[in-house]
Parts: structure tokens; sequence; C-alpha cells
């Protein structure tokens, strides 16, 4: 008659690693899930604009954060984006251009897509506090040249969207506007 062999008893270490592992991770996920909920949909009962506020500084940082009003209450109405003018001591000028969605292929895209979150961000006159380190970060990283930067202007530029029957496919004339300028001292380039 042929013996079971019977399994080795698991260290009960292993097992209970394992469990706070997975309870870890169950957390995590919970926590990401109700919190993307919370911060998605327009829910305006209390619990779910504590819970919001709770979880803005994370979401802030990581970059989870997600914007609703290009959908609703009402749609965007103006296409934008926002490029540099980097100005030099001897007077020669550089663009400096933030990637834009429509002028990539979809791998690009999809890796630079926190590029049009940030550019909608400083876009906003509410994140005026963020523009001197905007500028100072174009000046050091502007193409590089013996000649120093002097000046890095920011530049907004918006077209309307003008919804139309007769031919959609016609767009508006483009604006701009220099919303910032930023005078480049030599420790910003450091």
């Amino acid at each position: 008659m042929a013996r079971k062999r019977s399994k080795p008893a698991q260290p009960k270490i292993e097992t209970a690693n394992l469990s706070w592992k997975r309870l870890a991770i169950n957390a995590f996920l919970i926590f990401h899930m109700v919190g993307v909920a919370c911060w998605s949909l327009p829910l305006t009962n209390p619990l779910a604009v504590s819970y919001k506020n709770l979880i803005r500084p994370y979401f802030l940082w990581a970059g989870l954060f997600q914007s609703w009003d290009m959908f609703s209450p009402t749609p965007k109405f103006v296409n934008t984006y926002v490029e540099a003018i980097v100005l030099r001591t001897d007077g020669n000028t550089q663009i400096w251009r933030f990637p834009r969605m429509e002028k990539m292929g979809f791998i690009d895209r999809y890796t630079k897509e926190r590029y049009r979150k940030f550019v909608e961000t400083i876009n906003n006159d509410s994140s005026a506090a963020l523009w001197p380190d905007v500028a100072r970060f174009i000046a050091r990283h502007a193409d590089p040249s013996p000649v120093p930067v002097n000046m890095v202007l920011l530049v907004r530029y918006w077209s309307p969207i003008v919804p139309r029957g007769d031919n959609p496919s016609t767009p508006e004339p483009w604006d701009e506007h220099v919303f910032y300028s930023y005078t480049v001292t030599p420790g910003d380039l450091k």
C-alpha cells in the first residue's frame, strides 16, 4: 500500500507576510477606486467632498486629477496653447515649444500627455505662482549657446471654437498675448 505524502507545513511567518501584502494591495486599490470615483464624478454630498479634500494633495502630486470641464457643464469653447520666446543678451531669439498633442503621433501623444495638462494649468491666471519656475526651466533648457539667456516671455495663443453648420472645418484665426515676462539672472541658469 502506497503511503500518501503530506505537504510540508508552510512557516506561519510567510503566510502572515503574504496576508499583509494582499491586505496592503487591496487597501491601495480600494483607496484609488474610491478616490477616482469621488474626484471624477460631480458628487456634491459632504462625504465625497471631504474625501476629495483629503486626497487632493496626493492626486495633484501624482497627476491623477481629472477635470471634466471639457465635457460638462459647458464644453470648452477655445483652442489654446503656450509657447515661450527666449531672448539672449546678443538680441537673438529662440522659440521654445511645449509638446502639442495634435502635432504628434499616437505613441508620442501617449507618452507626453502630461504636457497637455501642464500647459492647461500654466495657461490659467490662477497658476501665476508657477510662471517664474516655468520661465527658469525654459531658460536652463533652451538650445545651448555660449550667449546667455536674458529674458523669457510666455505667450498664450488661442482660437475660438465656433459651432457652424455651413463649413465646420474652417478654423478661426489665432490670437496671441504675452502673459508673463521673466528677466533671467545668472543664478537661474545653474
